[in-house]
């Protein structure tokens, strides 16, 4: 099993997943025209795409996703809460199913077991990734971690965790408060230290990978994600990935 960024931070975030004849992207948040050319640059052809599987609305995860799936005709997965909001902007294409938050399914050599996380959104979900012998687990956009979403994430070969934001450069920067106070939240965006934590309270026994993700422009800097991570795991800093906004993160394959 593989994996890919071809995006990640506040401006467009998509993953690719793939066992096989089998490829998944989880989320597609850039326009039609600029996640074709990001699939390109990782030699994927759009036709391939078994699924688009989105994690919650927000535009920098759902901006291209009806389009995409309309085009080449994939099936386009996502929570009713997430479907209630996206239905209300324009007509959903007719292969959009449904997920439950609590309840595995298989995308064919791919299963995607979904939790939930306490972002603002209606039922945003993150995922666990499993071809049946290796677990690929993803976490962004979350305001804090819960017990659940540490036990979905433990002994793990590859995990992907938000780094969204230092929290001395978030409040020293040029945000509004209320914007401050909205990623600060409960409901908001993991920082460094909240990753590391949670880094650090897992079995990380199998871990292969360890990927920074959906980083702040602004209010971050890879070396300070990277920092954190390599803390919680002692290791040494360029151990530890960062999936960019411009370029993403290269296939990665877990062994």
């Amino acid at each position: 099993m593989r994996f890919t960024s071809l995006g990640s931070g506040s401006r467009g975030n998509a993953w690719l997943v793939q066992k096989g004849s089998t490829l998944v992207m989880v989320d597609c948040g850039f326009g039609l025209a600029e996640i074709t050319h990001r699939l390109a640059r990782r030699g994927v052809a759009p036709e391939a795409v078994s699924a688009v599987v989105l994690t919650h609305e927000h535009s920098d995860h759902a901006r291209g996703a009806i389009r995409f799936a309309s085009r080449y005709g994939c099936a386009l997965w996502m929570t009713h809460g997430c479907r209630s909001q996206l239905a209300a902007a324009g007509e959903l294409p007719k292969q959009t199913r449904l997920l439950k938050a609590d309840r595995c399914w298989a995308i064919g050599d791919l299963e995607l077991r979904p939790y939930p996380v306490p972002h603002d959104a209606r039922e945003p979900v993150q995922y666990v990734i499993s071809d049946g012998r290796v677990r690929l687990g993803m976490l962004s956009d979350a305001g804090h971690v819960t017990a659940h979403m540490r036990q979905c994430l433990d002994a793990c070969d590859a995990l992907v965790l938000e780094c969204n934001h230092d929290v001395d450069l978030l409040r020293q920067g040029s945000y509004p408060p209320a914007l401050k106070a909205r990623i600060l939240g409960r409901h908001g965006h993991l920082d460094n230290q909240a990753a590391a934590c949670l880094l650090a309270s897992l079995d990380t026994t199998r871990l292969q990978h360890v990927v920074a993700a959906h980083l702040s422009e602004e209010n971050n800097n890879p070396n300070l994600a990277r920092a954190a991570l390599a803390g919680a795991l002692g290791c040494r800093p360029e151990e530890i990935a960062v999936a960019e906004q411009a370029q993403g993160l290269d296939w990665r394959q877990i062994v």
